[in-house]
């Protein structure tokens, strides 16, 4: 086992290790009484073909089914009976799973931890009740305006790429899977190499990673191809691309406006993005909230978001409205936008961007599950820790000349992809 310690300023110094079976742990002391394991899968929905789109979601729900070594519930017992806590949530790129405990209790409940996830046994009984369940969410969600437009606005933002498809997938798709074709995706995936360990909280980095590491030892470097898909990424859009609906559960229209931005594979051009999503949609003294909604009263609602999926991401812009003002709001959208290619944003909108997201990354690194998730997810999404630990230097670098290059670059008010739903 090699080891490599890495060092950060101030806030974060974790250490990271590699086992010879190509599991990465990453580990750091944190005096607070608790600890986080956070087990990252370098998988999510993304790697999934159409026919099975929604297994990586329906797996995470199985993996608490229980194993050779601990019947289903087992697990759940036992980690409540000590108080600790557990959960999992699984994405477009990756799935992971936590438990929170007692620092006495982590030699005990993580091996515990380990063994649900990567020895699930997805006995055919246990699948068919999971996917009533599954089939549940699906509709709970489909019932969701919120996520039904979110659903909408990502399948015009992409036309071929994965992130097109929600998570869950379709239930036509998950009526029709069977147990063996999930055993074969664990299997492929829910392997050492394709896995990070991270454990943060009040116990010596050497027992932590001793813990993990003894957990695994039954684990072997696979020799199963786990080779995700060659994706491409899709053009800019090179014109107005309209899709409209209707939907009678609705009280206001809501319009979404979306561009494809780069993703966490282009890192460091996602980090004016940011700082424009901030300059147009956070608080009420952003540019968008202020004019529509506090000064001309023309939407309710108003939000800006730059999300960054692994290999493309998507500026997303987003408004509730009376129906007979969407196309005042679309017109408003786009000419703020317009001035981005014009005009330098000030020096007082940059600091109060910089000042937040300084103060967010502090709070954000406050508990050992805060400290875990983002280790996790950098090494498991981005494949490097550094961009996590200097994200506020890197917002605090962009100059308005950054910005301005940014939008006319990613941002153009001629081009996008719309979509609009009204009440019936």
């Amino acid at each position: 086992m090699t080891s490599t310690l890495l060092k950060f300023p101030r806030l974060n110094a974790p250490q990271l290790h590699q086992l010879p079976n190509g599991l990465t742990i990453i580990v750091e002391r944190m005096p607070t009484e608790a600890v986080n394991l956070n087990l990252w899968v370098n998988v999510g929905s993304a790697v999934e073909p159409d026919e099975i789109n929604g297994m990586a979601h329906f797996l995470e729900h199985m993996i608490f089914k229980g194993t050779e070594k601990l019947a289903s519930g087992e697990f759940e017992r036992r980690i409540e009976e000590r108080g600790a806590v557990t959960n999992a949530a699984t994405s477009q790129d990756y799935t992971h799973y936590y438990i929170t405990t007692a620092p006495q209790d982590f030699a005990e409940l993580a091996p515990l931890q380990v063994e649900v996830v990567t020895r699930a046994m997805i006995a055919d009984d246990a699948f068919e009740r999971e996917r009533m369940v599954v089939l549940e969410e699906i509709k709970r969600s489909e019932d969701n305006p919120r996520r039904r437009v979110y659903r909408r606005a990502m399948e015009t933002a992409f036309s071929y790429l994965p992130y097109r498809r929600p998570v869950l997938g379709p239930e036509e798709v998950i009526s029709h899977l069977v147990p063996q074709q999930m055993r074969d995706f664990h299997s492929t995936w829910y392997t050492p190499r394709c896995m990070t360990a991270v454990a943060v909280g009040n116990l010596p980095e050497e027992e932590l990673v001793e813990i993990i590491a003894a957990s695994f030892q039954e684990h072997q470097q696979t020799t199963v191809s786990s080779q995700k898909p060659a994706l491409t990424l899709e053009p800019a859009f090179t014109e107005i691309v309209r899709q409209e609906y209707t939907d009678d559960s609705l009280q206001q229209a809501r319009i979404v406006m979306v561009w494809r931005v780069p993703g966490l594979t282009d890192v460091e051009n996602s980090y004016p993005l940011d700082v424009l999503a901030g300059i147009l949609g956070h608080g009420r003294t952003s540019r968008l909230v202020r004019d529509l909604r506090e000064e001309r009263g023309i939407a309710s609602h108003i939000s800006v978001s730059n999300i960054t999926n692994k290999l493309q991401g998507t500026f997303y812009i987003s408004a509730q409205c009376a129906t007979e003002n969407l196309g005042i709001v679309e017109a408003a959208i786009a000419e703020h936008i317009r001035k981005l290619h014009s005009e330098y944003v000030t020096k007082t909108e940059i600091d109060r961007v910089r000042k937040r997201v300084a103060n967010r990354f502090i709070f954000g690194n406050e508990t050992p599950s805060d400290r875990s998730g983002l280790y996790g997810y950098y090494h498991a999404v981005v494949g490097d820790l550094e961009p996590a630990f200097h994200y506020p230097q890197y917002i605090q670098s962009q100059e308005p000349d950054d910005l301005m290059q940014a939008a006319k670059t990613y941002l153009s008010p001629d081009a996008y992809g719309v979509v609009t739903v009204k009440p019936k």
